[in-house]
Formats: C-alpha cells, structure tokens, sequence
C-alpha cells in the first residue's frame, strides 16, 4: 500500500464535515437526514398509541422488548448475509420492507382497526428488518467513503445527524398527534423511507464480484465469531459495548418514573430530560466531527464510559431537576462519545471480508442488549427503586471502563501495525544493518 500523507487535506466543505465531499455520502446524508426524522416520529407515535390503546405499562416494554430481541436472535444469521450480498441491494430491501411496515401501521391506525396484537406482530417484523439493516448500514459506510481517512468524521457526521433527528422527530409527533392522529406519524415516516431508496439507487458505486459462497451459513457464522472472539481489539471492545448496553442503556427505560415520582413533574420534565440527552449525545457527535485522525479513539473510549457511567451515578444521586439536567447532558456524551468511537475503531481495523460478520456482532452488542438490560433494570427498580437502580448500574459501566483501561496497552499494541498499514501512522523506519 502506498503511504499517505497522516494529515488531513482541508477541503471547501471544512474540516469537521469533510467526509461530505463524497458524493455517495452526500446522498446517504441527505436521504437518511429526512428519514430519521419519520423514524423517530414513529417511535414516539407508538408509545403513545400503546399506552392509549391499553393504558399498561408493561405492554410498553413489552411491545420495545418485541421490536429489539429479533435483533439479538437474527443478526448473527444476518451478518453472513450481508458478507455474502451486494449490500446496496440489501439495504433497498430493508427500506422498502420498513416502509411497508410504516404504511401498515398508518393503514391500520387511521381506519381504526388498530390492535395491540397488530402492534406486537409489526415490532416484530421491524425487530427482524433491523436486524439485516444496521449490520448492512454499518458495513456499506466504507463503500460510501472512498478515503478511509475520512471513515471516522462520516461515523461523527451520521452520529450527529441521529441526534438531530432525536431532537426534532419527538417534537414533531407530539404536536400532531396532539392535533390528529398517531396514523399520520406513521405515514410520514413511510414516505420518508422513499428519500434513502432513492439516495441509494442514485449512488455511482464500483462493481464489484459478489462472491457465492459455498459454505454453510453456520460455517460461514462460526469464522466471524471465530474472528471476533480471537481478534483481542475487537473483542475488548465488543465485551465493554455489551456492558454498557445491558447496564448503562436502559436508564431511559426509567426515564418516567424520574420526571413524575423524583423530579414531581410531568410530560414536559420527561421532555427536558430526554432533550437534554440528545444534546449532550449530539454535542460529542459535533467534537468527533471535528477531529483530523482516528488516533487516540481507542484510549477515549473508557474515558467515554468512564463519564456515562459517573453521569448515571449523579442522575441517580440528584434530586433537583437543573442538576439532573446536566447529569443526563454528561451521560448523552459519554454514551455517544463511547458509541461513535467503538464504531470507527472498528470499522478501520475490521478485515473487510468479514466485515458484515463482525458488525452483526456491534449490533448484537448495541441493540440485541437492550431488551435484557430494559427487564433487568425494571426488575431492579421494582425492588429497590429507580435511583438506586440507576446508581448500580452506572456502577457497573464505571468498572467496566476501568477493566478496559488495563487491558489498553495491548489492545493498542495489537492496533498499532494495522494503523501503519493503512497509512494511519508512519512506518516504522529501518535500522541500518
């Protein structure tokens, strides 16, 4: 490989947006940007009719659960199959079936023949859709940006347009379902899906040879997990990620219980918290844009958990609603600082052949989590409370970032000639003999 120059060339766009010079990201970006926005009005539209349907909360977690385990169950399976096909195609695929998805939801919702049975069945579907469409997103990121140079201020730049989309979308769905009907979220983010399929299929990407494998899925699986479980970088990683989705996550599935029994507030507290959040994500998503190199990534990412974790502990500890506000503002990025790191680390060091395979693991670790980390944490707080399930479990990310900081030295150790391959760092000069 021919070595590069480890600075960055400054471009029109500048610096921190970088990565939009190229053209097939530009279109990612501006397709994803419209319809993250319906995403997130969907997601809100659906706790709301839920909750107006049946008035239980334990059909809301219930109906999360439903929506994120066939993630855990099918991503390995997916992972396989994303390595296998043209991912572009696989990603079509995925937007139209969730477009289907949404414009079922709204077909049902404004006829009024909407159940909780139809809800369960839909989170389902969507559960098994995603599970083929992040590990195939995150493996297509690469094939978007020709300069892998710039594969890390891409991550920051669609990290930062997701918290945009958290920000606004909520805001959205709530003043039109307050005016109409959760039916129309879910149109609109049907619609919405429209803008990617068309921001993917107007993409200029080289050819390339699908390989058909002729191994068994299973074999095909057992190599990725081989790769991941032997691979010390990604390994580390990957175990600390699981820590802090079973554990550190899921404090937002208590989020409610903090705006109206520890706060004494209502609807609108729980609306400051959780924009509080995004804005501490989408702050960290914005400082990641703006660094030159992957360099230095893998020792932030315990300092990132270090800091969700301590922002956990203090939310948990507050009991004044200003300081909460700036407890949930430190957690959002730690949590988002933590998240985008581990995702370049790995995408710039991953074998490319396997590249599929290993992100069906970083979703196993990000999403399929979650549910078991939603019914732990509800289970704790029906036992001691949500505080004190809170403090544990930032707890528990806190010593999850120490364990990762002893094992730093030889994950960058194993880091270290892969950065020189790729140009990242200099060549080692040789010595004369």
């Amino acid at each position: 490989m021919e070595p590069r120059a480890f600075g960055q060339a400054k471009h029109g766009l500048g610096h921190a947006w970088r990565a939009l010079r190229h053209r097939n990201f530009r279109l990612f970006f501006g397709g994803q940007s419209i319809s993250l926005i319906g995403t997130w009005m969907t997601r809100i539209a659906t706790s709301w009719l839920v909750y107006r349907l049946t008035g239980s909360a334990l059909l809301l977690g219930t109906v999360s659960f439903c929506g994120q385990i066939p993630t855990f169950l099918f991503a390995p399976f997916a992972g396989v199959w994303v390595d296998r096909l043209d991912r572009r195609q696989v990603l079509v695929w995925t937007q139209i079936l969730s477009m289907v998805q949404s414009l079922l939801l709204a077909g049902l919702t404004l006829s009024h023949h909407i159940t909780i049975h139809y809800v369960l069945a839909l989170s389902v579907m969507q559960g098994i859709i995603n599970a083929f469409d992040m590990p195939g997103r995150q493996a297509f990121m690469v094939q978007m940006v020709e300069d892998r140079r710039d594969l890390s201020n891409a991550i920051a730049i669609n990290s930062s347009m997701v918290n945009m989309a958290r920000l606004v979308g909520p805001s959205l769905a709530g003043m039109l379902i307050a005016v109409s009907s959760e039916g129309w979220c879910f149109l609109i983010d049907g619609l919405s899906y429209l803008a990617v399929i068309a921001s993917l299929l107007l993409m200029r990407l080289p050819v390339t040879s699908v390989k058909r494998k002729v191994a068994s899925t299973f074999a095909d699986m057992k190599v990725g997990w081989t790769y991941v479980s032997e691979f010390l970088p990604v390994r580390t990683i990957l175990l600390l990620f699981a820590v802090v989705s079973l554990m550190g996550m899921p404090f937002v599935v208590l989020m409610p219980i903090f705006a109206a029994r520890v706060l004494h507030g209502g609807p609108h507290t729980l609306g400051f918290l959780m924009g509080a959040m995004g804005v501490g994500a989408l702050i960290s998503a914005l400082a990641l844009a703006a660094r030159k190199s992957v360099l230095g990534l893998v020792r932030m990412i315990p300092v990132a958990a270090a800091v969700f974790g301590l922002g956990l502990i203090g939310f948990g500890l507050s009991r004044a609603f200003w300081l909460s506000m700036i407890m949930v503002l430190i957690a959002g990025m730690g949590m988002m600082q933590g998240m985008a790191g581990s995702n370049t680390i790995i995408q710039t060091i991953v074998s490319e052949d396997k590249r599929g395979r290993v992100m069906s693991y970083y979703t196993m670790a990000f999403v399929g989590m979650a549910p078991f980390g939603s019914l732990l944490a509800g289970s704790m707080a029906h036992a001691v409370g949500a505080p004190w399930t809170v403090i544990a479990n930032g707890s528990a990310v806190l010593l999850g970032a120490v364990w990762f900081w002893t094992q730093l030295p030889a994950v960058r150790r194993e880091i270290r000639p892969i950065y020189r391959e790729l140009g990242i760092l200099p060549p080692i000069e040789e010595v004369p003999q």
